[in-house]
């Protein structure tokens, strides 16, 4: 079998993973995953969600990478990108996904770099990004240098529709 492939994904391949991506976002909050969607999301509210992924790298406002085989997406992370002038120095970790099959493999931290590399072509020397406190991703992302900057309580709700912290953290490139 061959080995996962990293890939940037622009607005014309997305087409080519948006299946990929269907299900890995499926995956994700059908384990708890704290990404915007709760438990009831359905394939089409899916689709709905990738078309706006696709406006956006359109708009370059938005990068886009996935590891997987082929068309099966195994992880992907999003990187946006602040336009406003007097933020072009920040860039915003969003949706760091791994299948639940495929965890513990050094994807997530494949995809980070992928992420953070291109940050750095961009000129962008400030990453930040929320995660549900308490969370195994807080020690994922302190590993990869993040400093935890504060915690704000009930601010968005799982999957399950309970309400949890967000732990803010951030990292100087």
């Amino acid at each position: 079998m061959n080995a996962a492939q990293l890939n940037r994904v622009t607005h014309e391949s997305l087409a080519y993973y948006r299946d990929g991506l269907v299900a890995l976002l499926l995956d994700a909050v059908q384990h708890g995953a704290s990404v915007g969607f709760l438990a009831a999301i359905d394939v089409q509210q899916a689709e709905r969600y990738f078309e706006e992924v696709r406006q956006r790298l359109v708009s370059g406002e938005l990068l886009l990478w996935v590891v997987g085989k082929d068309k099966e997406v195994l992880g992907s992370v999003q990187l946006g990108l602040c336009l406003k002038p007097n933020g072009l120095n920040r860039a915003e970790v969003q949706k760091l996904l791994v299948h639940s099959a495929a965890r513990r493999r050094g994807l997530g931290q494949q995809l980070m770099h992928a992420l953070e590399l291109a940050a750095r072509q961009k000129q962008r020397g400030m990453l930040y990004l929320d995660t549900e406190a308490g969370s195994g991703a807080e020690a994922f992302y302190r590993s990869l240098g993040y400093s935890k900057a504060g915690e704000i309580p009930d601010y968005a709700c799982g999957p399950d529709g309970v309400y949890r912290a967000t732990a803010l953290y951030y990292k100087l490139l």
